[in-house]
């Protein structure tokens, strides 16, 4: 069954859904590139690793009722104060450390071995404030400086955008394509939710042909692939929440589709 949406498929940025979703797009990235490439560049598929305190972490040993304190909430009513004995322990939350792995792919020429370009595409880490876009904003900036193409694919709504500067409307979706001999001009693919999206080309050596890449076509298959039609419940609003007039849009396309 195709995905229901022209361009790209909300409901498929669900947290529980995105980790399998980055994972096949990856892969299906690097197999639709790889007969296009040969004999000169192979892709390679590579992780970073890094560890991170959970989302939900809170200060180490202090309970609740002092967390809110530090952050100036309503002073309690004595009807809703716990009255906690100094002598008995209080259950806590510790942040715990959580292993990342991230997969991105990097195109090399097979003669030398040289990084040619390096595709990325986005996580949630990548778009939150903490060590995962410190360390993955380090990574595009080393990239940005060095004569190693870059293609950054962002398909989430949630988070913060990657920097760049230029008179550009905002976007709910973007894809950047950075050659490396006309930076610090790159080319921006910026398209909304009732887009389709865009084609774009991966840059190689100067002058040789640019494959493209149909990123509409490898969600549609990946979609059917993974049976995601049997895993959404086209019901309920997609998360991250839509506006209403995206919401309203989203509800006639399923209208139409006989999924509402």
């Amino acid at each position: 069954m195709p995905s229901p949406f022209p361009g790209m498929n909300p409901y498929l940025e669900h947290p529980s859904l995105w980790a399998g979703i980055h994972h096949r797009l990856i892969r299906a990235i690097a197999n639709h590139l790889a007969p296009k490439l040969r004999p000169k560049y192979i892709v390679a598929i590579e992780e970073r690793v890094y560890e991170v305190n959970g989302d939900t972490a809170l200060l180490v040993g202090v309970p609740d009722v002092s967390v809110q304190s530090s952050l100036s909430l309503a002073r309690p009513t004595e009807s809703n104060l716990a009255v906690v004995s100094p002598t008995m322990p209080m259950d806590v939350l510790l942040p715990m450390p959580e292993i990342l792995t991230e997969a991105y792919l990097e195109i090399r020429a097979v003669e030398t071995e040289e990084v040619v370009t390096i595709i990325e595409v986005l996580s949630p880490k990548n778009k939150q404030v903490g060590i995962g876009r410190l360390q993955y904003e380090t990574k595009r900036l080393k990239i940005l400086g060095s004569a190693t193409h870059l293609v950054e694919i962002d398909l989430l709504r949630q988070g913060n955008s990657m920097p760049m500067v230029g008179d550009f409307l905002p976007s709910h979706y973007r894809i950047v394509v950075s050659h490396s001999e006309t930076r610090p001009r790159a080319a921006l693919y910026g398209f909304n939710l009732q887009d389709r999206i865009p084609e774009f080309p991966v840059p190689l050596r100067a002058n040789e042909p640019e494959p493209t890449i149909d990123l509409k076509r490898l969600l549609d298959d990946i979609y059917d692939q993974g049976s995601y039609d049997l895993r959404i419940d086209y019901s309920r609003s997609p998360i991250p929440a839509l506006s209403e007039p995206d919401m309203a849009w989203v509800n006639e396309m399923l209208q139409q589709q006989g999924l509402r």
